[in-house]
Formats: structure tokens, sequence, C-alpha cells
């Protein structure tokens, strides 16, 4: 298949997809139908390419494909500047807080200050955040398949996928370690990309479905969130569907918002940024047997993270209006813990 370059993107739009408040559990609403196929600007191994994939046999291994980060290019400094972003020695993607040399005071995946060498980063268009990390686990699969896992496999997927259509992209997290909500902020605001997505998977659904129990959450206030979710969601569940599954979700899956008590977003990294357009996926349920067994192939990690990235290339060469959007039923049970810093061991830089 040919893949389209992107060419250009508009000016002044800057979207940053939300990392969790903490956990990944779901509750449920109105259940939503598959939406309409709408037509994609075509990112390497699209699924609509593909014959639909049965789930037979015996269940594949729990494990995750080791995932094969794309090369950023570094960046040459005029003058002498500090930049933005740096990889370290140990592969760490860490926000630099001052310096003019080889050695740079930079913030850490637990959000302290350490000195540390490193190869300067060229801004990027878009930053995937694989959710959890470290003693973080996230939700775990009856397979004892990770999310934490499984979050950095997809994650490196769509990083690549969008390399391939043209658009630059870094990870939050590059291995298994811990990271806080505020330190992945904190990527997002020294890259100042023009996307940021947070890849999750869920637990805890209602119950069966009649599809993909996908969702993607939007800023309420936010009409480019709000699409970009709605895009995302499409091709996850384009994705998804040709693997014969009995799905879980939750009655209300689909593209939607969650509020705190006061009308606020109520995850962390939608707070975070609220002049950007912030969307947070959760793929599929990885507590669920049958979606575990196939979320534990590379074949449909793969799947995930190229639909992630056609979502986002949609987004900002079409103007697509996305589609799955549902009003949620009302949610009191707190997302789950983490993000913080209490208890965090950064990783060697």
């Amino acid at each position: 298949m040919v893949v389209p370059r992107v060419a250009a993107v508009a000016h002044g739009v800057t979207l940053v997809v939300a990392l969790v408040a903490a956990g990944c559990g779901g509750t449920s609403g109105p259940r939503s139908g598959l939406g309409p196929q709408a037509t994609t600007t075509a990112v390497p191994g699209s699924p609509a390419s593909s014959a639909p994939v049965p789930v037979t046999g015996a269940a594949p291994p729990a494990t995750v494909a080791p995932p094969t980060a794309t090369t950023i290019p570094p960046v040459t400094l005029a003058g002498g500047g500090a930049p933005r972003l740096l990889v370290s020695p140990h592969g760490v993607v860490v926000p630099v807080v001052s310096g003019t040399g080889a050695t740079w005071t930079v913030r850490t995946p637990c959000g302290a200050t350490a000195t540390s060498p490193g190869t300067p980063l060229a801004h990027t268009t878009v930053v995937l955040d694989p959710g959890h990390g470290g003693d973080e686990v996230g939700a775990i699969g009856p397979n004892g398949l990770t999310e934490k896992a499984l979050n950095l496999a997809v994650a490196t997927q769509a990083q690549a996928a969008l390399a391939a259509a043209g658009v630059t992209g870094v990870l939050t997290r590059t291995a298994d370690y811990r990271m806080t909500l505020d330190a992945r902020a904190a990527v997002v605001t020294a890259d100042q990309p023009q996307a940021m997505v947070s890849i999750h998977h869920n637990a805890n659904p209602d119950g069966p479905h009649d599809g993909p129990g996908t969702e993607t959450y939007y800023q309420l206030r936010s009409p480019t969130s709000k699409r970009l979710a709605g895009l995302i969601w499409e091709e996850v569940t384009r994705a998804l569907a040709p693997y014969h599954l009995a799905w879980e979700g939750d009655t209300d899956a689909g593209a939607k918002y969650r509020l705190t008590t006061s009308g606020g977003d109520y995850y962390a990294v939608l707070r975070a940024h609220p002049a950007t357009a912030s969307v947070l996926a959760e793929l599929a349920f990885v507590t669920d047997p049958a979606e575990a067994t196939v979320l534990a192939r590379p074949d449909v990690q793969k799947a995930e993270g190229q639909a992630v990235a056609r979502g986002i290339v949609r987004w900002l060469t079409t103007k697509d209006p996305g589609s799955g959007f549902v009003t949620p039923y009302p949610r009191t049970e707190p997302a789950g813990p983490g993000g913080g810093a209490g208890g965090c061991t950064d990783p060697p830089l």
C-alpha cells in the first residue's frame, strides 16, 4: 500500500492526549455501535486491507513483543543553547531544566532533578505515552499479561507507524520503569508537540459487548479533543473487530468524557494542559480472558498501534469528525492508585 506523507499540519494546533490520574479500571452506560466506516489516511499495515483473523487453537504465550523504538534525529543547538528534551545514555527521555555543556540538569521520571549527559532531541509532532510502568503494573490479564508491558509495545508500534507516514514521535516512557503523572506532563510541556496519545488497556468491564469495548476520553470543553477521540475510537474498533471474540465492555463504550463532582475533567493530564486538546485511550480489556489471549499476540499489538497512528494522522490531515460519541453514565469509583512520586525509584540515566 502506498503511504501518503504528511506534507503539512495546521499551525497553532497543539494536542495532548491524557494520561489517567491513576489506574485503568472501568465501569459502565448506553452501549455504542461501531459507527460509520470513514475513509482513512493510509498507514502501513492497515487492517482494512487484511482478511479477518479468527481466534482459534491454543492461546499463545502471555508475552509482549520486544519493542524496537524508532530513532529520533538528534538536534544541533545554535549558539550552544539548552535543548528541550534529551535521551540519556540509558535511553530515558528527560526534559532539560538547564545546562550549556555536555552534562545537563534534567527532570527525572520520578520528578526529581539530576545531572546527566545525553543526546538532545529535535522537536517532534507527537508524544506517545505508554501508561504505567515499573511497580505500577496496571491491569493484569488472566494469562499474566501486564498492562504496563502491553501499553509500551503498542505505543512503540504506533511510533513506527507514524514515522512511516512522515510524522515524528517520541515516547514518554521507553522501558519498564515508573513515571509520575507530573513527569509525563513535563515531557509534553518541554517538547510542545501537536499531539500526545496516552495508551492504556482497561479492566472490570460491565459485561458482554457487541464489538470491541474501546473507550476514548476527551476534554468536555475542547472540540479538537473530541474530534481526535472519535477518530482514534473509529480506527481502533475497526482494527479489532476482525478478531472474532466474545468481546466485553462498558455499556457506554465509545468516545466520551468523565467529570469531577465540580464539573471539571476528571483525568489528570486532561486537567494539566487545559489549553490543549487532550484524549485518553483505553483500547481493549486486558482482564477479559478472550481479549487477553489475542492482546498477547505481536500481530494484534501491531494492529492496535497502527490504528492509533491512523487516528492521529487523520486528525492532522483531514477534517473528519470522528464518531462513537456517547453520553457516559455517572461514575463515582476512583480511577485507582498510582501516578504520584511517593516510593518512586528512578531508573539509571
